[in-house]
């Protein structure tokens, strides 16, 4: 059912019922005002007769018939339009409208105006006492109430016909101008039938209508559309992500398992292989398990990075972060030298995970090709600020990075010639300072010898980049921006 005939219906039914009820309250309004009315002009013909009824009462009680007729033809006269019974020791006189002689009449209602009913007519009726040297009586004065209820049949009649044309008339009335206010609301559903977001871009234009109803209703459809789009936008890039991991992981694993697959063949077709080269075999099988173990570790963590979310971004203590990576590095190399530099309390508003890999990594790469001639591996690590950004450093003393490789070490499975990594660790790095709004880079090591790893992230919160996708490629953009650097 439309909105504009559920409108018109509930109007239809409710206007009667309120027409009904004033109407109720009417005819109780004029009834009171029409006894007030009647009660008045008894009050006033009992003033106006109530000496000649004492006069008629005091003429009875003395026997004198002649004075007393006398009294109540002046009674009647006086009663005019109202009917008159005087009660008293020596008979009752009656004159004028009144009820039936056979009518009780109320008791203990001196001064009160009262109905009495007879039949099929009701009377207003007041009672007076009077009192004289020769007994007391009681004076009645009676009014019908013929007009009176004339009236009230009246306004019954009225409020009925009012009402029953008030049902369809102010149905029909409110349908119309309910057809006309949805008018807005039937336009927005026109134009949002067809839309199917699955299949086409095209959205609600935002047109105000100036009906704040449905402008809100218009408002919330087009945030949801937006969000089904920022969703539908997300879920590709998972699933380009998924197909990027799929189709890296196969070319970046496809060497391991093979020289793998080939060793096996080798142990499997010479049971007999002499010790060394077993033993050869054997340490190749393991290189390239522990090959593919980091690879595949790394191939996740760039997974984690692409599909993070706002919602996982908090303040996060760089110190701590930096701290927690030394001891770890510590633990695994205990034969390396590295030292940590760090003001305490130094933030940044991001994914704590991500700063504890950047950390990780850039330890890792000094530990792995930083070692001097000798073979030892000395590593620095700072963390200081700069204004408003947090500068992380990683100094080693190994041979360096040539400047003409120093953007390709960033870009993934680039791998040095001795190197025995997966050739993700520094693209890790890059992708979390990129996913912080900063910025890495790698020149010489501050003593012209090794090479120093620069991170700069801002300390104050900011949005995730719109577009992630680290298992296709890196964001070469983000590595060369350059952030001011604090005065020397």
């Amino acid at each position: 059912m439309r909105l504009s005939t559920r409108i018109g219906l509930a109007v239809g039914l409710t206007v009667p019922l309120l027409v009904l009820a004033s109407g109720w309250l009417l005819l109780r309004l004029v009834n009171h005002d029409l006894h007030h009315a009647e009660d008045d002009h008894l009050r006033a013909r009992a003033t106006a007769v109530t000496p000649d009824a004492r006069a008629l009462l005091r003429a009875s009680s003395a026997s004198r018939p002649g004075a007393a007729d006398t009294r109540e033809r002046r009674l009647f006269s006086a009663a005019l339009d109202v009917g008159v019974r005087v009660v008293g020791p020596g008979g009752t006189f009656t004159g004028g409208p009144q009820p039936d002689a056979k009518v009780r009449l109320p008791k203990g209602t001196s001064g009160r105006p009262v109905t009495i009913r007879s039949g099929g007519t009701s009377w207003r009726a007041l009672s007076v006492p009077m009192t004289t040297t020769r007994g007391s009586g009681t004076l009645w004065v009676f009014s019908p109430n013929a007009a009176d209820q004339a009236q009230l049949r009246l306004v019954r009649r009225r409020v009925a016909v009012t009402s029953l044309l008030a049902a369809p008339l102010s149905g029909l009335l409110a349908w119309g101008i309910a057809t006309g206010a949805t008018g807005p609301l039937r336009r927005l559903g026109r134009r949002t039938a067809g839309l199917d977001p699955r299949t086409s871009t095209v959205r609600p234009p935002d047109e105000p209508t100036g009906i704040t109803e449905v402008d809100d209703l218009a408002a919330t459809l087009r945030t949801v559309l937006a969000r089904y789009d920022e969703q539908a936008r997300r879920t590709a890039e998972a699933l380009d992500t998924a197909r990027s991991f799929s189709a890296a992981a196969s070319h970046e694993l496809r060497t391991p398992l093979m020289s793998m697959g080939t060793n096996l063949d080798i142990l499997t077709a010479h049971p007999d292989l002499p010790e060394p080269d077993r033993a050869e075999v054997l340490a190749d099988l393991r290189g390239e398990h522990a090959r593919l173990q980091g690879l595949l570790v790394m191939l996740r963590e760039l997974g984690r990075g692409d599909l993070v979310e706002a919602e996982a971004l908090r303040t996060v203590d760089v110190t701590e972060a930096a701290d927690a990576s030394v001891a770890e590095a510590r633990r695994r190399d205990q034969d390396a030298r590295i030292t940590l530099d760090a003001a305490p309390g130094l933030t940044v508003h991001g994914w704590e995970p991500g700063i504890r890999l950047l950390l990780d990594n850039l330890v890792a790469n000094a530990l792995a090709h930083g070692r001097d001639r000798a073979g030892t591996a000395t590593v620095a690590v700072g963390v200081r600020r700069a204004g408003d950004q947090i500068v992380i450093t990683v100094d080693d003393h190994g041979p360096g990075v040539p400047p003409d490789a120093r953007a390709r070490v960033f870009e993934r499975f680039q791998r040095g010639p001795a190197s025995s990594g997966s050739g993700l660790g520094l693209t890790l790095v890059s992708q979390q300072a990129a996913l912080h709004r900063g910025s890495v880079t790698v020149t010489d090591g501050p003593s012209g010898t090794g090479a120093r790893f620069e991170v700069w992230l801002p300390s104050t919160g900011g949005v995730l980049p719109a577009h992630r996708d680290w298992l296709i490629g890196t964001a070469g953009t983000n590595r060369s921006q350059s952030f001011p650097k604090e005065a020397s």
